[in-house]
């Protein structure tokens, strides 16, 4: 062992006493010094708005927005269709397909988003014999892939509303 050391450490030159202060704190210098561009590197939390509820007819404010973006991501609320004149539900399904439709769409365009953005979207229906009729209408919002969806069966809306629409969106790249 000492042949090793004295190949390391020429005649005279070893140390007599080691200083394990000294390399506990050289190490954690080094390891510091690592570890720093990492930790500069973290990705910042994405920006966060809120679109405010446009006011409804006769009705008091909203306790909620009318969607949240994240980042990329738009969290877009449930919608009616309500005639915005008289704040109750259109007259006929296809009128109310038509509104809850145009208030979802002019939501997007308010955050700066498409239709064709919507990755899930979600529909509350109060009568499931309306999914044709709603089927027909809401295709006719998208160009190319439409979205996943669920459309489910309750019991009733506020309103008088026969449907809800809310979904999420994700800004797709812009050419």
């Amino acid at each position: 062992m000492s042949a090793l050391f004295s190949h390391i450490f020429p005649e005279g030159s070893m140390p007599r006493t080691f200083d394990t202060s000294r390399l506990w704190s050289g190490l954690l210098l080094a390891a510091l010094a690592l570890a720093a561009p990492f930790a500069s590197g973290a990705p910042a939390a994405p920006e966060r708005s809120y679109l405010e509820h446009p006011p409804i007819p006769g009705g008091p404010a909203l306790p909620f927005s009318d969607a949240v973006r994240l980042g990329d991501t738009l969290y877009v609320a449930g919608h009616l269709g309500i005639d915005p004149h008289t704040g109750n539900a259109a007259a006929s399904p296809e009128a109310e397909a038509r509104l809850v439709m145009d208030g979802v769409k002019h939501t997007l365009e308010r955050a700066g988003f498409t239709m064709d953005d919507f990755v899930s979207v979600t529909v509350y229906c109060t009568d499931l014999s309306l999914y044709d009729t709603f089927n027909g209408i809401y295709g006719g919002y998208f160009h190319g892939h439409h979205p996943a969806r669920a459309f489910i069966g309750v019991s009733k809306l506020i309103r008088g509303a026969r449907f809800e629409v809310q979904g999420v969106a994700v800004r797709a790249p812009r050419p």
